[in-house]
Order: structure tokens, then C-alpha cells, then sequence
């Protein structure tokens, strides 16, 4: 087996992530020639930690031993660094957001095309345990047909880092966590989008959204809510989803949480009234005990292989990418779109 050599550019946050987690689960695979980042503090820290450093860019570019190149760098230099590797006929990795906007990711698929050289996107959270149980719940339907899903990430901590509050650096957190929820949906729901209403949040005072909230309906009559928020000290679901047969919480990383189910057993008794407030309901009291029951959650597994065994894959097999570009560009012009909407 061949390996691939990859170079790291950037060593922050994502790029050391990479080189200590994701790239050495693949070791039989890739192999890291070294890393360059524009700070000499994390250079440093990459030497400290065992890695061989680059003194530019330039000279990633000229080490013929490099095949491919991470960029796990801030977005608005995405598009830059990735056409020059491609150009200097390297494979390129990219991290999310892909780009800031559609037109920077068509400049780049084209040379991606010119060269052919393969360009992929690490939309890393396809396989999260939440993601992939609430998959398996919408293709297995446990609870019947799913007709509507919340999906949700909430802190208190604001916005993340530094550059992360420049709007001139692709800033914010649509960009930041908003691009991973709304890839999770759009490769779920395969479905065209028939409308999408957005909602920021700039209640933190930076320039950039501090959050949103996002109401999209399918054209397939599937209706999704999307948020993200930096200033919740009291957290929502991670999901909330609704089936016609049965109601799905997971509560958030942990996978705790509760599915539960319709019997649709024959002569069940009909809710009792219960005290509302300064009245009775009847509508709102809970279903009788024999009306519903608890289920087990479908299985968390991905039915498809990890992200680097499927980038190794591409490049010396032919292999077709899990993230595939035109889903990527998808996700983008969603983003674009509200934006756009934002702006009106």
C-alpha cells in the first residue's frame, strides 16, 4: 500500500487536530511530511509535538515528496491556497466553510477540473453518533415518515477565538457551525428546498452573527428548524424530531435522550383532563400509558467508511467521495441565500 503524504497548512486549532487525531487513525494510508503555519509560536509547537516544519508555503510547494496539502487555515484564505496547490499539482483538503461565498468555490472547481486534481471538503460531521442515529431513524422509520426536525447547538461562550470575529475573515458563526448543520440536513433530506426564512443573532455587539435561527421546508413537505446560539446558559435538544407514529429527543452529544411511540392498540383509553394553568385540557393532557411506549434508538453506525480512508481512497483508487463537491456547493449557496436574505 502506497501511502499519501499530506502537508499541513495551518496548525491551530483544525490543523492540530488533524495531525494528532484524524490523519493518524489513517496511518496505513497517509503520512505527514510536515506543517507550516504563518505564526512561529505554533511552529514550535508542532516541532515540540514531534512534526517536521516548513518555512513557507513555497516550500510545501516545491517538496516533490507532498501529494496533497490540508488548509486548516481561517476561510477568506481558502480559495487562494487552494488553487495555487492545485496548480503546483498537489490534492487538496479543505477545511470548512469551503470558501465565503459560491463564486470563490466555482473558481476553485474549476482549477480543481484544469489540473485533475482532487479536491475534497472535510465536512467531518456526517459522522457524528447524533447525526447518524437521527439518519438511520429517517431512513428506517422507527417512528414513522419524519415530517419535521430541530437541530440545534447552543453555548455560552460567544464567539470562538480571534479571527472568528472579523466579518473580512468569514466570521461567525453561520460560517462556523451553521455550515455543518446545514450540510447534516441537506444530505439527509434529499429533497429541493421550497422555502427558507433566517433570523440572526448580533446581541453579543461583534460584527459578525452570534447566531441564527433558520425555518426551511422541503419541497418533499419535510419542515426543518435550524439554530445555532453563544449565549444560551440553558440548552435545547441537540435534536427534536417528529414522526407520524412517534416523537424522537436526543438531548446532545452524549446520545441521552428518548423515542417514543405510538401503540395504535384497539380500545385505548382516552386522555384524561388534566389541570392547565387556571383551566382544563384535554388536547394537551399526556396519552394514556397503554397509547405509547418507549422504543430503543437506532443504531448510531455509519453504514459508510471514515473520511481519510475514503480521501485515500479517491486518490489512488478512483474512489467516489463521501463529501461530494456539487453537495458542498449546495450547502454554500444555502448560506449565500441567507446572507442575501439578511441584507434585503
Amino acid at each position: 500500500m502506497q501511502k499519501v503524504n499530506f502537508a499541513i497548512v495551518g496548525y491551530g486549532g483544525m490543523g492540530s487536530y488533524h495531525a494528532r487525531t484524524l490523519m493518524p487513525t489513517e496511518s496505513e494510508r497517509l503520512n505527514i511530511t510536515g506543517v507550516y503555519d504563518i505564526d512561529a509560536a505554533r511552529l514550535e509547537a508542532a516541532k515540540s509535538e514531534g512534526f517536521e516544519t516548513y518555512e513557507s508555503f513555497e516550500a510545501i510547494l516545491a517538496d516533490e515528496a507532498v501529494e496533497g496539502i490540508l488548509i486548516a487555515t481561517p476561510n477568506d484564505s481558502h480559495k487562494e491556497l487552494a488553487i495555487t496547490a492545485l496548480r503546483a499539482g498537489k490534492h487538496v483538503l479543505c477545511e470548512k466553510p469551503v470558501a465565503m461565498n459560491v463564486e470563490e468555490l466555482d473558481e476553485i472547481l474549476a482549477v480543481a477540473k484544469e489540473t485533475g486534481k482532487t479536491f475534497m471538503v472535510h465536512q467531518n460531521r456526517r459522522w457524528d453518533p447524533d447525526f447518524l442515529m437521527v439518519r438511520n431513524m429517517y431512513q428506517q422509520k422507527p417512528i414513522g415518515d419524519i415530517f419535521q426536525i430541530e437541530s440545534r447547538v447552543q453555548g455560552a461562550n460567544g464567539i470562538p477565538g480571534d479571527w472568528r470575529h472579523l466579518k473580512e475573515h468569514g466570521g461567525g458563526m453561520l460560517l462556523d457551525w451553521g455550515v455543518h448543520l446545514l450540510d447534516q440536513l441537506l444530505w439527509l433530506v434529499e429533497s429541493p428546498i421550497k422555502s427558507m426564512n433566517v433570523d440572526f443573532s448580533y446581541v453579543l455587539g461583534d460584527p459578525v452573527d452570534d447566531g441564527f435561527f433558520t425555518y426551511i421546508t422541503f419541497e418533499n413537505g419535510v419542515r426543518a428548524i435550524v439554530e445555532v446560539g453563544t449565549s444560551n446558559y440553558t440548552k435545547l435538544p441537540r435534536w427534536y424530531v417528529k414522526g407520524t407514529e412517534g416523537t424522537a429527543k436526543i438531548d446532545d452529544w452524549d446520545l441521552s435522550g428518548e423515542m417514543i411511540r405510538a401503540t395504535n392498540a384497539e380500545g385505548v383509553s382516552a386522555p384524561t383532563p388534566i389541570q392547565a394553568g387556571v383551566g382544563l385540557t384535554k388536547t394537551m393532557a399526556p396519552p394514556s400509558e397503554e397509547a405509547m411506549e418507549k422504543i430503543a434508538f437506532p443504531s448510531s453506525e455509519a453504514d459508510f467508511i471514515p473520511f481519510y480512508q475514503n480521501v485515500y481512497e479517491v486518490i489512488r483508487e478512483g474512489a467516489e467521495p463521501i463529501v461530494k463537491n456539487e453537495e458542498v456547493r449546495v450547502v454554500l449557496a444555502l448560506i449565500d441565500d441567507m446572507f442575501k436574505q439578511e441584507a434585503i
